[in-house]
């Protein structure tokens, strides 16, 4: 996978996803990101059932089943918003993006990427977040790649975020 996006149009996208393991960022360049396109923010986490959070915090990672309310809970949260919504949530298999773009319509995925070391650092000194460091690794294990037939934006996860959310921009933007 190269850095080049696979976008379309020359406007801001209705639904954005800022996607990938927990870590990598995505909650705080979807917020940023939302705020300036002038689109409502949606926290991934906020769509997880109870149950969710509680066995990720007992450090199980969830199952396709487990994951099923979660991701209609956020294309939902997509859906609502036609004049325009970004959401943070890890969409880290392509059938769970199918899932949110059966529910929402056309999506641009971005990519946050960020080697497994810093993912880890980060996750190490996140203060009152659920989701455990140990679950890191089958996060990635289930991660699958963006395809060429996917919209995306790929960014360095490690850049300052104002610089991703120009990154984002500026991929949008551009020509198809």
């Amino acid at each position: 996978m190269t850095d080049t996006p696979a976008v379309s149009g020359h406007h801001a996208p209705r639904a954005i996803v800022v996607m990938g393991p927990s870590g990598n960022g995505k909650s705080t360049l979807a917020r940023r990101l939302a705020t300036r396109l002038g689109h409502v923010f949606i926290e991934g986490d906020d769509c997880h059932p109870p149950a969710n959070i509680a066995k990720m915090a007992r450090g199980e990672p969830l199952t396709d089943t487990d994951r099923a309310p979660f991701l209609a809970a956020v294309g939902a949260a997509l859906a609502a918003h036609p004049h325009g919504a970004v959401a943070a949530c890890s969409a880290l298999r392509r059938a769970y993006r199918d899932q949110l773009r059966a529910l929402a319509g056309d999506i641009v995925f971005v990519l946050p990427r960020t080697s497994r070391a810093q993912l880890w650092a980060r996750m190490q000194t996140r203060k009152d977040h659920f989701m455990p460091a140990s679950l890191l690794d089958s996060q990635l294990a289930a991660f699958e790649p963006l395809q060429p037939d996917e919209s995306f934006v790929l960014v360095d996860g490690n850049a300052r975020p104002g610089r991703q959310v120009q990154a984002v921009l500026d991929a949008l933007n551009r020509p198809v």
